[in-house]
């Protein structure tokens, strides 16, 4: 039966693989059944942050070294660039082992590489399509049926960039924006939508070309997409609960309304039973495994009315405070920095929200 493990390791430098190969030489992580690795890397997050593609070479190089160069390249490398404010910057990987673990539901891990998108589909509905037949792939994989079970997608997809363009544009074909920023988000939007309709959280005949990135009120609750220039397909990760898993871990899920909403997390925390009031003691702290959330700035220039700055500043991109505001709140009530939180929201939670998942061992 299978049980997933997850492993929380701190990062010195996108190319630090000395933390993976510690915990391999130890035997605490059997390279042979990773799966993903989520990372957090310190670049800027945006169109040029090339941390992300570093970590993603520095990671597939060794773990090539113990499985081998096919074997490697079907793990999916999610890097999210960004680690402002206190956020670690670290590796969270999750691997799938054989065994008799403790009984189910438990979590469960499933994953798929799309092929390479089309340019002009990007942030127009042949994406969001994709990615929807890639999240029923994921989903069949790990074995859950039911969308119900499904707790956390997490997409790693592609972006547009100037020769991206120009090689689509020469094929006589459009792209839906000419601005490589403003891809990112589309990309993203789209991504989430694709996941709201293989989840049955939308209808995809109420999608069009024309609500992704405008109509905010179309979102998923457990969809998580980062765009990055070191990928042409997208990377999917299904995080759920079955039966058909066995182990000691469990996961749960919130949406939080906006940057400061707190209190869904906290209901999460204690559903799997690490206490529902204040900051977790320490006791909690060592059965957190892994806690992945979305951020963005309010769309609408306010936080609980109050107004923000984050949209208005032209040196730092609002998907940089972003991150660092909804960290600090969540390591605030979790006790820990190394948490994976990443920027730009757009159709996943409510504007200026996001969805937020926590991994947990059982008590």
């Amino acid at each position: 039966m299978p049980i997933a493990r997850v492993h929380r390791i701190i990062a010195q430098a996108p190319d630090d693989v000395s933390g993976l190969e510690a915990a391999i030489s130890a035997g605490r992580l059997d390279p042979a059944g990773i799966l993903a690795i989520f990372g957090k890397t310190e670049g800027n997050g945006c169109v040029n942050d090339f941390t992300r593609g570093f970590a993603t070479q520095s990671l597939t190089l060794a773990l090539a070294r113990h499985v081998g160069a096919e074997r490697a390249a079907s793990v999916c490398y999610v890097m999210s660039g960004g680690t402002e404010g206190a956020m670690a910057p670290h590796w969270t990987v999750f691997e799938r082992v054989e065994g008799e673990g403790a009984p189910g539901p438990a979590l469960a891990i499933g994953r798929v590489h799309t092929p390479a998108l089309p340019a002009g589909h990007l942030g127009r509905m042949g994406q969001v399509e994709q990615v929807a037949a890639g999240v029923r792939a994921a989903m069949r994989q790990a074995g859950l049926d039911d969308p119900r079970d499904v707790h956390f997608v997490q997409v790693k997809c592609p972006l547009l960039t100037a020769q991206r363009i120009g090689e689509a544009e020469a094929r006589g074909a459009t792209v839906a924006v000419r601005d490589t920023l403003k891809s990112m988000g589309l990309s993203r939007g789209a991504s989430s939508l694709g996941v709201a309709v293989a989840l049955g959280e939308i209808p995809a005949e109420a999608l069009a070309d024309a609500a992704i990135g405008r109509d905010l009120a179309l979102h998923s609750g457990r969809a998580s997409a980062s765009a990055g220039v070191e990928l042409l397909g997208h990377e999917i990760v299904v995080l759920g609960m079955s039966a058909a898993w066995s182990g000691p871990l469990a996961i749960d899920h919130a949406v939080m309304a906006d940057a400061i909403d707190v209190e869904p997390v906290r209901a999460a925390l204690g559903r799997l039973g690490l206490g529902a009031a204040g900051q977790l003691g320490p006791v909690a702290r060592d059965r957190l495994v892994a806690l992945l959330a979305k951020a963005e700035a309010a769309p609408d220039g306010a936080v609980r009315g109050v107004r923000h700055t984050m949209l208005d500043d032209s040196d730092i991109s609002s998907t940089r405070h972003a991150r660092a505001f909804v960290a600090g709140a969540l390591a605030g009530l979790v006790g820990r920095t190394d948490l994976y939180v990443s920027g730009g929201a757009e159709h996943q939670g409510p504007p200026g929200g996001g969805p937020v998942a926590v991994i947990a061992a059982r008590g």
